[in-house]
């Protein structure tokens, strides 16, 4: 009998695949498998510490893992076909195509200093393809034809103190000697609008930022869980388009979740606000 694919059993199935995923990438004590590349001479060179490195070739680590979860679960997958589309992955039911899930995947890591928190990430732009749900700009399918929106997220430590010297090949016979780059994996799965904050991800760009507590990024309890989906739609629609007068009359743009909430008339008290807190 198929499965009648909602986006509460979808994040379901996709909640029990990411808990699989630490043991199958990482080793006994807790440090990425992904020693470095190798070329035809048997040489390994280290990786970057660079994120942007890190976090493609996790990607690259992950995929036939995704593949396999597709097919088990008898999804098609579509790939973004180009770098600056959303989402990463769209996962299509094979047995009614208009059954669609947009999976985006995320690394981040953690704070040193303050370990219960990460660097945090983007949830995609909330430009036109967010604001217009027909629209086809910068998407791979419309973006009210998804039935869920996931994050497939990465939560890693940086390596404290390790040595790593990418200015020589080591022989692939002292892989093992190689230091990872990260440690301590954790893999998460949530729909974007419960671990969405209230402010910008990225400098120059329209992209929704993530909370960073890691607690609340892992069971889903970003701020507009006590608000609702709808209510993460309206503020990011609108976000940075409504202006407001002051008390001495000069006009503002709303930039808090608390005051956007207060403007629509609705209750502050609803918005989890613990983000950055121990």
């Amino acid at each position: 009998m198929a499965v009648v694919w909602s986006k509460e059993t979808f994040g379901s199935v996709l909640r029990e695949f990411a808990a699989t995923l630490r043991q199958q990438v990482s080793m006994e004590d807790g440090q990425w498998a992904v020693k470095g590349f190798i070329d035809c001479f048997r040489n390994v060179y280290t990786i970057s510490t660079d994120t942007k490195i890190v976090s493609k070739i996790l990607e690259i680590h992950l995929f036939p893992k995704i593949l396999a979860f597709a097919e088990a679960h008898d999804f098609a997958i579509v790939l973004a076909e180009h770098q600056n589309y959303y989402p990463d992955i769209s996962f299509i039911a094979r047995n009614d195509e208009s059954i669609r899930f947009a999976v985006d995947l995320k690394t981040t890591y953690r704070l040193p200093d303050k370990p219960w928190l990460c660097n945090g990430f983007t949830l995609g732009s909330h430009g036109q393809y967010f604001q217009d749900r027909a629209s086809g700009k910068n998407i791979q399918f419309p973006y009210g034809s998804y039935h869920g929106h996931f994050c497939l997220g990465v939560i890693y430590d940086r390596a404290a103190g390790a040595t790593i010297d990418e200015t020589r090949p080591y022989p692939l016979e002292k892989l093992h000697a190689i230091p990872s780059v990260i440690t301590n994996i954790q893999f998460f799965a949530a729909e974007k609008w419960r671990i969405a904050g209230d402010k910008g991800g990225s400098g120059n760009t329209a992209n929704i930022g993530s909370i960073q507590r890691i607690e609340d990024i892992l069971t889903g309890n970003g701020m507009f869980v006590g608000l609702g989906e709808d209510w993460f739609d309206d503020y990011w629609m609108n976000f940075g388009r409504i202006t407001v007068k002051d008390s001495q009359g000069k006009t503002r743009k709303i930039t808090s979740l608390t005051e956007f909430v207060r403007y629509r008339g609705g209750d502050p008290s609803r918005i989890v606000a613990r983000n950055n807190q121990p």
